[in-house]
């Protein structure tokens, strides 16, 4: 299986907040916002692996800046680490200011998808390589963060974690 880059997956959903998606003072749900980037990471997990995937967990989602109602509202999403059959993805969320046009970052958010064939079963995943600095560092985080997943859930010895870190450091 050959090899892919992150950019080979970036996925960039914009779309503007309207009345019906806001809270009572008139700033986007969080739900909408959770909505909008799992469909967007789910492009990206699939333009990776070419299979169908399912969402697997949300692991981070940050709720930086209030959305308020009538913004353009961006979602780019770019696998940042591949497993076996998952796959982690990244999205940063942008706010276009409506009169300078200026950009500026909202929020943030981690989801694991993970490849199945037509009947539900994991399937491997091309490898990810990544090549600027940023995809690098969370190519690495993303490792970290499967293993504290993993100690969570109790999978993995916490010491075991610390044996694969020192693999990769």
């Amino acid at each position: 299986m050959l090899a892919k880059n992150p950019k080979d997956s970036k996925t960039t959903i914009t779309d503007l907040v309207l009345p019906s998606e806001t809270n009572p003072i008139g700033n986007m749900f969080g739900g909408e916002l959770l909505a909008r980037m799992d469909r967007a990471a789910s492009i990206a997990a699939r333009r990776h692996s070419r299979r169908i995937v399912v969402t697997a967990s949300v692991n981070h989602v940050a709720f930086n800046k209030m959305i308020p109602v009538g913004s353009v509202v961006t979602v780019e999403a770019k696998v940042s680490r591949a497993f076996n059959s998952s796959m982690e993805v990244f999205m940063d969320v942008w706010l276009e200011d409506r009169e300078s046009g200026m950009r500026t970052k909202a929020n943030e958010g981690i989801y694991t998808f993970v490849a199945v064939d037509e009947i539900g079963h994991p399937v491997p995943v091309p490898p990810l390589v990544p090549e600027t600095e940023l995809e690098k560092e969370r190519f690495e985080a993303a490792l970290r963060r499967k293993q504290l997943s993993l100690v969570l859930a109790g999978k993995m010895p916490p010491q075991k974690a610390t044996e694969l870190k020192a693999l990769f450091d």
